[in-house]
């Protein structure tokens, strides 16, 4: 039991981590109906900033988080622009070879040796490790910062998007852009918005993952980009409660196939995919996801 629950707690850590990127997903999908394939790699991009930070800078840990939310919300504004704007009144097909070309370009053009290189470096945590004991199971402050830090910007990002004016217009273009802009909104404006905070989401997830794994390379976003992808889809993209339950039910999938099933590590992929089929067969738009 206490193995159990050891496993349940780093699958709690794995998918407070998922929710930041899925957040992003799910809110470039809700505006524009198009998947962000470059947002794994701006989560890797992130995770550089901030390790610069960190280890050239001599900077805390605020500071590495701050700069990850900011270059990565300026990089997302920049991808738009640069890849998105130009085809969105283009055939899907278009803005989707788009966005896979980004984030391939990214991939590579980040492993040059001027830019990042191509190596595995360890990431210096800016916050020493302590571990408690509670009945067996180990409790760290990581994954209390991990937690409390993918609360405060769910929350955060909930105010923005059902609090403020600029969440109406969000939520006004999600559902026509056309009308809004017959009511004056700056569509435009409001999309480049929405790529900046799904981004800057995603550099908090990359610290946030920095501190729990910390081995950063410029590929890194590969694997947990797909993951909080299937989470997203799994929990309904394009609504938000749908993406934090569908990235806390894939962390405790990955986590407890490799603890409990043999060859876990190697299947673990496979369930999570397989998980995701049979939920879509049953239910097409995910579990929070409606009917249009």
């Amino acid at each position: 039991m206490t193995y159990f629950l050891q496993q349940v707690v780093n699958g709690l850590q794995l998918g407070f981590v998922y929710i930041l990127m899925a957040l992003g997903y799910t809110m470039v999908y809700g505006v524009l109906r198009l998947i962000n394939f470059a947002h794994a790699d701006v989560f890797m991009v992130g995770a550089f900033l901030s390790y610069y930070i960190i280890t050239r800078f001599h900077l805390g840990f605020l500071p590495a988080v701050l700069t990850s939310i900011v270059g990565c919300g300026i990089l997302g504004m920049v991808i738009e622009r640069i890849a998105y704007k130009p085809l969105r009144n283009a055939p899907r097909v278009c803005s989707l070879v788009t966005a896979l070309s980004m984030s391939i370009f990214l991939e590579y053009f980040t492993a040059l040796n001027f830019i990042f290189g191509p190596d595995y470096i360890t990431y210096e945590r800016p916050i020493k490790a302590i571990h408690w004991d509670l009945g067996g199971v180990r409790i760290t402050n990581i994954l209390l910062i991990i937690i409390g830090g993918s609360v405060l910007m769910i929350a955060f990002l909930y105010y923005i998007v059902h609090r403020t004016k600029m969440g109406k217009a969000m939520r006004a273009v999600a559902y026509d852009k056309d009308t809004a802009r017959l009511m004056g909104i700056n569509v435009d404006s409001i999309i480049s918005l929405t790529f900046a905070i799904g981004s800057g989401m995603a550099g908090v997830g990359a610290v946030m993952y920095c501190l729990a794994y910390p081995q950063i390379w410029t590929f890194m976003g590969i694997m947990p980009g797909f993951k909080a992808f299937t989470a997203a889809v799994l929990g309904g993209i394009g609504n938000l409660a749908g993406a934090f339950v569908g990235s806390l039910i894939i962390g405790q999938i990955e986590v407890l196939t490799t603890g409990f099933i043999p060859s876990g590590s190697i299947l673990r992929d496979a369930i999570c995919c397989s998980v995701l089929i049979l939920v879509l067969m049953f239910k097409p738009t995910g579990l929070f996801g409606k009917r249009e």
